[in-house]
């Protein structure tokens, strides 16, 4: 069994880390690289919302939408990425914003 690999910051990794997740902390540069490494090793890849910005738009859909390894996007701890607003996204999709 593979374990799970978290990548993202270095703070809120040693919290993973501690769980028993295997933990990496890529530049802004190497994130696409490394979320592909993550994606070879792991079952399961959580990538914090930090790193998830600085992965180009089609390969993280591609990531996200694959059925292995699922790869999920965490929230940010440190509170400099924003939560997307999920209620007026949805709005959107349904025509219900003007």
């Amino acid at each position: 069994m593979r374990i799970p690999i978290f990548l993202g910051d270095e703070v809120t990794a040693a919290g993973w880390r501690l769980a028993g997740v295997a933990v990496r902390t890529p530049s802004r540069a190497d994130a696409g690289a490394a979320l592909e490494d993550a994606r070879a090793q792991a079952s399961l890849v959580l990538v914090s919302a930090a790193v998830a910005v600085h992965i180009g738009a089609d390969q993280m859909r591609a990531a996200l939408t694959a059925l292995q390894p699922l790869v999920v996007i965490m929230p940010d701890a440190q509170g400099e990425i924003a939560r997307p607003d999920l209620a007026a996204r949805l709005r959107g999709q349904l025509g219900l914003e003007a």
